[in-house]
């Protein structure tokens, strides 16, 4: 489930056959669309006028396709969805890029990869649509600059998923997707009949039975269901190398053995660290957080560190490493337990929390007094004032503590990357 840091270059490297898979995909690719028309301006421009519309066939076939085997397979525990990297959600962009491009599909006659496919095979319509393409991207690069606010941040949701948006199972997601081809898929026959004076007696009744199965598929999507988070949470594997050797850990070994627990002198280390990008997730509650935490760290409580996994699994930064707070671990475990279920890579949590951190940093502070009341998992010390972030133990001095030692407990884990994917 997680990875020794590595670069995906070197994976390839390792695996030359990689070269070959990618190829045989680009090349099926490719071979589809021209094989689908895709190639063909007129064609791909007659969709607009509901007269011709394999467009809509086919990438929407695609889409169903793709959609029943991921969260069949999902569901059936061989892959991990939270692993596949899922496009972030930009509404307002979104919304003006798709007007931009949609009067480009018209008036040109292609999108940009219907354009390769065209200038592959050597239309002169796809070669000038492909060059403006490139002219274009060439000169957003050159004024992204002045709109950069705009497009990365009006209407940004980051990981967002249809399931979350209606909050309804993913299977039930499924089957009304595919629902909604087989409607537009016989939707647009009718149109390319009445419209296009298209002859359909001579479609090959193989269709048919290819809506059936992806029906039957989507059923199964249901049925089936996906993993429960104590399911994943079985599954999850860690590598750590002892003596030199590779040793595979459950996470319960690791929660056994210790490993995810990093001292307040790694916590606080970390954060002058140029190789990672330490994230401190307080997960206490706000009254808790409000007396006292440690600078820069974020308020998530526990009953809410569900709803930010989407966007731990979004963060850009490939080092970053995220540090679990509560009072003392109990609280902290759970949320580790949650999010390494979910595929959250590089998950810590502070040793002995909040009240380690005092019992370190805070030792002589005499307005912090031990509070012999304190039961599990809770502040052991009274404050004279909820001051937050501006205890001068929230944010010890780099000076004075340069020489700390510690035994490293973090191990960067490969993060996977992002992808491409659309018409686009």
């Amino acid at each position: 489930m997680q990875f020794p840091l590595q670069s995906f270059n070197a994976v390839s490297a390792a695996n030359p056959w990689t070269y070959v898979l990618f190829g045989l995909i680009g090349f099926a690719f490719g071979f589809t669309l021209e094989m689908s028309g895709f190639g063909n301006s007129t064609k791909l421009a007659a969709q607009f006028y509901f007269k011709e519309l394999t467009v809509l066939k086919v990438m929407f076939t695609a889409i169903v396709t793709a959609m029943v085997l991921t969260f069949g397979a999902a569901g059936l525990g061989i892959l991990d969805f939270s692993l596949v990297w899922v496009n972030h959600t930009y509404i307002a962009s979104g919304i003006v890029g798709g007007l931009i491009m949609g009067v480009g599909f018209i008036v040109g006659g292609f999108c940009p990869t219907t354009s390769l496919a065209s200038a592959s095979t050597g239309k002169i319509d796809g070669m000038m649509f492909m060059l403006g393409g490139f002219v274009g991207a060439f000169l957003f690069g050159e004024t992204e600059q002045y709109f950069t606010q705009w497009y990365n941040n009006a209407g940004f949701y980051g990981r967002l998923t249809l399931d979350q948006v209606f909050g309804l199972p993913v299977g039930v997601v499924v089957l009304l997707v595919v629902l909604m081809a087989l409607f537009m898929f016989w939707g647009a026959e009718q149109l390319e009949r009445l419209i296009g004076k298209k002859d359909m007696s001579h479609e090959p009744r193989l269709r048919l039975f290819g809506a059936g199965a992806l029906f039957v598929g989507a059923v199964a999507v249901v049925l089936i269901g996906q993993p429960s988070l104590e399911s994943r949470y079985a599954k999850v594997t860690f590598t750590r190398t002892v003596n030199a050797q590779e040793v595979s850990y459950s996470a319960d070994d690791m929660l056994a053995n210790r490993l995810v627990f990093v001292s307040p002198a790694e916590a606080f280390k970390a954060e002058y660290n140029q190789s990672m990008n330490p994230i401190y997730l307080d997960v206490r509650s706000e009254a808790d957080y409000n007396l006292y935490h440690i600078e820069n760290a974020v308020n998530v409580p526990l009953a809410h560190i569900s709803e930010v996994i989407p966007t731990l699994l979004s963060e850009p930064a490939a080092n970053s490493v995220f540090i679990l707070i509560s009072n003392d671990e109990t609280a902290a475990v759970q949320a580790w337990k949650i999010l390494v279920a979910s595929s959250v890579p590089n998950v810590y949590v502070l040793e002995g929390g909040v009240n380690n951190w005092i019992s370190f940093f805070a030792e002589d502070d005499p307005a912090l007094q031990p509070n012999p009341l304190a039961g599990d998992d809770q502040l052991k010390y009274t404050f004279p004032a909820a001051l937050g972030a501006r205890y001068e133990s929230c944010s010890p001095s780099p000076i004075e503590y340069e020489n700390l030692t510690y035994d490293a407990r973090i191990v960067l884990q490969l993060k996977r990357d992002k992808s491409g994917g659309g018409c686009g």
